[in-house]
């Protein structure tokens, strides 16, 4: 009898919106770390350059945004060698971008696995940030290069202690992109159209935040609140200035960041758990 009680799983019904079983997440660990290696691996399994197209996206990106924004624009970089202001954005921004897409199409891509087998729905958008932390390690070794070497060659390019805040930025975008992610995949669920448009807001949301340019180069009062009201801003800004000693390093936005971030989180897992129960109807 006890044998057959340790291997009986009981689920319930939520009680709550706010009713998240952190414990349960816990013990679906192994099922958490296989999902991420499969989304690691899958991604460029069948290529033939594999594991190098993590360096050649960002490369090739950064070449062109130095190439038109930098050279044919003639846009300022604030000091910082083109390249390595590029390289900063693109490295950092793509793993926001990557974690809000792929969390975005949770209900909708796996679909045909929620209505068959049961294990915490949190599990596949968080695998997601995971596996893309991964990636952004990855293409940070290849910023780590390009940094020491405009460390070494520029003497305008210096780090300072504003640099240990990076974790904490990274962290911010994860939920970030956990929390805008999860809450388009509960919306798309019922409105299908919400899922065309997230790739043209990601496009939209990037001009928005200092990647192609710094913020120090908007000179109207009002456009630099509205940048400054994306979360993402800071923290872009932040890196860079803890990178290189240029950019604005503003407690002020950071502050605002974190807050948005847990908002966005607490708003998200609620629609989320809302959603769970019944998106197997409108899927």
């Amino acid at each position: 009898m006890n044998n057959q009680d340790n291997n009986t799983l009981i689920i319930k019904p939520k009680s709550s919106l706010l009713d998240i079983n952190f414990k349960e997440l816990w013990q679906y660990k192994d099922l958490l770390f296989l999902l991420v290696r499969r989304d690691f691996v899958s991604v460029y399994k069948q290529t033939i350059l594999g594991p190098v197209w993590f360096f050649i996206q960002p490369l090739l990106t950064t070449a062109t945004f130095t190439l038109v924004f930098s050279k044919m624009a003639n846009i300022s970089t604030d000091g910082i060698p083109a390249p390595l202001f590029y390289l900063i954005g693109v490295t950092f921004w793509s793993y926001f971008s990557t974690c809000l897409t792929g969390t975005s199409a949770t209900f909708v891509n796996n679909a045909a696995v929620f209505g068959k087998v049961y294990f915490p729905r949190l599990i596949m958008p968080l695998s997601i940030v995971i596996s893309s932390l991964f990636k952004l390690s990855i293409q940070f070794i290849m910023l780590l290069i390009g940094w020491i070497y405009y460390m070494i060659t520029e003497l305008s390019v210096f780090s300072n202690f504003t640099i240990l805040l990076l974790p904490l930025y990274i962290i911010l975008m994860a939920g970030l992109g956990l929390g805008f992610g999860i809450i388009l995949s509960s919306v798309t669920t019922k409105y299908k159209d919400f899922s065309f448009l997230v790739g043209f807001g990601i496009q939209l949301l990037m001009y928005a935040t200092p990647i192609i340019y710094p913020l120090s180069l908007i000179k109207n009062p009002k456009i630099v609140v509205l940048v400054s009201l994306n979360p993402m801003t800071g923290l872009i800004e932040g890196i860079k200035y803890g990178l290189t000693g240029h950019g604005i390093f503003d407690l002020g936005l950071l502050a605002y960041s974190l807050v948005f971030t847990i908002v966005l989180l607490f708003v998200g897992v609620i629609i989320f758990n809302k959603v769970e129960k019944s998106f197997i109807d409108t899927v």
